[in-house]
């Protein structure tokens, strides 16, 4: 059986590109990586550990609830079901100098939708590093996980991600 699934959205981009970073982190062997589009939601609870990642896009794109978000289509897929048997960690991409008042929002929209299902929730990632002045994503002095910069710290990503899943390891005890 896989331990880990890692989750992600947009496809082609930076956000696959950090997903295939962190997937490199893991043993190939007990993990999965998987774009939103092509996974069934019931298979997650046989995943010790899922990561999910994204990026932050305009608020107007997260309220909506129609059929081409993929991330709102996934969450109400999730809301219903019982995750207290599964961990969870995220990661969201963004960027703290076009947009520092919003800079990775999406790690707040994941950590409010995931608490919704009984998940232990862990990964949160230290703000030192970064220049922003507000997130969504952020819990007192920390993000609720992983916050990576690909448009103007991309020489960071690979040691924060790193750095990161030994966190995740060291609290799964893999």
């Amino acid at each position: 059986m896989k331990k880990i699934a890692i989750l992600y959205w947009g496809k082609g981009g930076n956000v696959e590109k950090a997903a295939k970073v962190i997937f490199n982190q893991f043993d190939p062997q007990t993990t999965d990586l998987f774009a939103l589009d092509s996974i069934n939601t019931n298979s997650l609870t046989g995943y010790k550990l899922v990561i999910l990642g994204g990026s932050t896009v305009g608020a107007e794109n997260w309220e909506e609830t129609t059929n081409d978000n993929r991330w709102n289509h996934f969450f109400r897929e999730i809301e219903n079901k019982d995750f207290s048997g599964v961990t969870f960690a995220v990661f969201g991409l963004g960027n703290q100098v076009l947009y520092p008042a919003n800079f990775v929002d999406a790690l707040g929209i994941f950590h409010e939708a995931i608490s919704k299902t009984g998940a232990r929730i862990i990964g949160a990632w230290p703000t030192v590093g970064y220049k922003f002045t507000d997130s969504d994503g952020l819990q007192k002095d920390s993000f609720y996980g992983l916050a990576l910069d690909e448009d103007t710290q991309p020489d960071l990503t690979l040691e924060r991600s790193k750095q990161w899943t030994d966190i995740l390891k060291k609290e799964m005890k893999f």
